[in-house]
């Protein structure tokens, strides 16, 4: 609390010196009666704006009837300045419309300010400054007032108010009286991008990939023809064998598989296939001899499944009554006579389809191991992005195994193709670099193109968190995670209802605010990061504990040499720096 002598009654000093501005001289009686308060005397970013509640009251007896007093709240930075709303006061015989303080019975009255926050204002003064007006004499028009010495302006200072400028401001700076020093910026702490949801890669080490050729025989016969041995299918297959044999990368798992169409009597097809699975068996194994792979034979009999998906590709008439029929019965036997009863269609089953259920088949099912995460990032490292294919870009820039910039670069490249996935990964790199702009253009392209996952949302109301824009969060908070609601509510000031559901180190920047100092080091009591130690020794000089808060901001400093010039800016730190906290 102050006494507002240097808020009202220095007014008198000064119209005591002056015989033509005497309205004020008569305030000069039970100044000490008069006081002002500032809520809070430290400053408090929330929500993008710095709020406070100065409150003046006024004794019995006090006020001018005539007197007019206009006061203006300034928030002054190295740099510039902000000024809040003007409050005026005027005595009960002014003529005008402003706040009117009785003569008799005075009064109490609070002015409630907020100013839209800038970075300069975090090492900053709340300083309230003093016009006064009278009906008589030299102070017909508003005169600037010294708060600190009672004094008016001299004709030089006059002078310079009136021109205005950058001096003018700087003189004006003198006359004003602080109430409220710097502001604790410590919502600007929260890690939104710590909540934010990475979508997932798709990304495989071991990938499968099957390759097929056919061993083709007559009807009821299971010997091999030459022309069949040799056929371009089988000769593919071969050699693509041969090439995968040359990486040791690729596992190779051979199978030869007999079948039979399904038409004849299912027993005499039984055997008819597994005829079929030994004759392939010898001519695969000669095929491959010197690759020295195994084989693995077994046999099907009658291919229900293969005829069922030759027909659904075909253009057959009644394809679709010849496919409702196989899902009627399932009896092979039943199955064979429905089709044969199907007249019109049965003599393009049995020249298009069934002779190409005939076969003994190969299949190699080979898995496929794709390189490691320490190949991955030398590629990266020595500038062949290019030689990833997308999901290989998707999957490094995941693994934590990448600074942030070769992630962002990574996931850059991948953004071509790699779609919404890659947009919303980018986007969370861009917000843990600290580039709230980017991260949200990243976002909205995700959106663009087509995505409406949670995790998108979850995101878009973070980084409108991140970026101030807490009204266009709520949007999107509600349908997002229960951190996240957390964090909206932290970002709006309600930090009671934010620790209790968060953890780590976003539930100690809350339990701080809260000033739950025993919760907040709790919450970060294994966090070994930097930003750890930095709100470690905030707690302990709020603690008055200067041996650890200097410990603590040593090591932070080590860490991340930003802290050094960051604690002389704070204002939770910066005046016992050089004091009690010696670096």
């Amino acid at each position: 609390m102050k006494n507002l002598f240097k808020v009202l009654t220095v007014c008198t000093v000064a119209a005591m010196t002056l015989s033509s501005c005497n309205c004020f001289t008569k305030m000069a009686k039970n100044e000490d009666a008069i006081s002002l308060t500032c809520v809070p005397e430290v400053l408090v970013l929330n929500n993008g704006n710095v709020d406070a509640a100065i409150t003046v009251s006024f004794p019995e007896k006090y006020f001018n009837a005539k007197a007019v007093l206009r006061v203006t709240p300034v928030v002054v930075f190295e740099g510039g300045e902000v000024a809040g709303a003007t409050q005026y006061f005027q005595g009960v015989k002014v003529e005008d419309n402003y706040t009117v303080i009785d003569k008799t019975n005075g009064g109490q009255y609070t002015m409630n300010v907020t100013f839209p926050y800038e970075a300069r204002m975090a090492n900053s003064e709340l300083q309230l400054r003093a016009e006064i007006k009278c009906p008589k004499g030299s102070c017909k028009e508003f005169t600037l007032i010294n708060l600190n010495n009672g004094a008016m302006p001299t004709d030089e200072e006059a002078a310079i108010l009136a021109a205005g400028g950058a001096e003018a401001q700087q003189l004006a700076r003198t006359f004003g009286i602080t109430v409220a020093y710097g502001v604790n910026t410590m919502q600007n702490d929260l890690d939104f991008a710590s909540a934010m949801q990475s979508m997932a890669t798709g990304y495989k080490n071991v990938t499968n990939e099957v390759t097929k050729a056919n061993y083709m025989y007559a009807i009821n016969s299971s010997n091999l023809s030459k022309k069949a041995q040799n056929a371009d299918d089988v000769v593919a297959f071969q050699q693509k064998a041969a090439a995968q044999k040359e990486n040791d990368r690729i596992k190779q798992n051979i199978y030869i598989n007999g079948y039979a169409s399904p038409d004849g009597p299912e027993k005499f097809n039984d055997k008819l296939s597994a005829a079929r699975s030994q004759s392939g068996e010898k001519a695969a194994e000669k095929l491959l001899k010197d690759l020295g792979l195994t084989l693995d034979a077994a046999s099907y009999g009658e291919d229900w499944d293969g005829f069922k998906e030759l027909v659904a590709a075909s253009n057959i008439e009644d394809k679709e009554l010849i496919l409702s029929v196989l899902n009627s019965y399932e009896s092979s036997s039943e199955r064979e006579e429905q089709i044969k009863n199907l007249s019109k269609v049965f003599d393009a089953l049995k020249n298009d389809i069934l002779p190409q259920l005939r076969r003994a088949q190969l299949v190699n099912s080979s898995d496929i191991t794709g390189k490691t995460d320490d190949e991955m990032i030398a590629l990266v490292r020595g500038g062949k992005v290019a030689e990833l294919n997308v999901l290989e870009k998707l999957h490094i820039a995941s693994t934590g195994k990448l600074t942030n910039e070769e992630t962002i670069a990574v996931l850059e490249a991948a953004v071509a193709e790699g779609g919404v996935n890659a947009y919303n990964n980018l986007g969370v790199a861009y917000a843990e670099a600290g580039n709230g702009e980017k991260a949200a253009e990243a976002f909205a392209t995700a959106v663009k193109a087509g995505g409406n996952a949670s995790e998108i949302n979850n995101n878009l109301a973070l980084v409108n968190l991140m970026n101030g824009n807490t009204e266009a969060a709520k949007s999107y908070a509600a349908n997002a995670s229960k951190e996240t609601q957390a964090l909206a509510a932290a970002a709006e000031g309600n930090y009671a209802a934010a620790q209790s559901q968060l953890e780590g180190y976003n539930a100690a920047i809350a339990a701080t605010m809260n000033a739950d100092y025993t919760a907040a080091k709790q919450f970060v009591a294994n966090d070994t990061t930097a930003k750890a130690d930095y709100l470690r020794a905030v707690i302990a000089v709020k603690q008055g504990d200067f041996t650890t808060a200097t410990a603590e901001l040593k090591s932070a400093i080590a860490k991340d040499a930003s802290y050094a010039e960051r604690c002389k800016e704070d204002v939770n730190i910066r005046k016992y720096i050089g004091n009690e906290i010696v670096l």
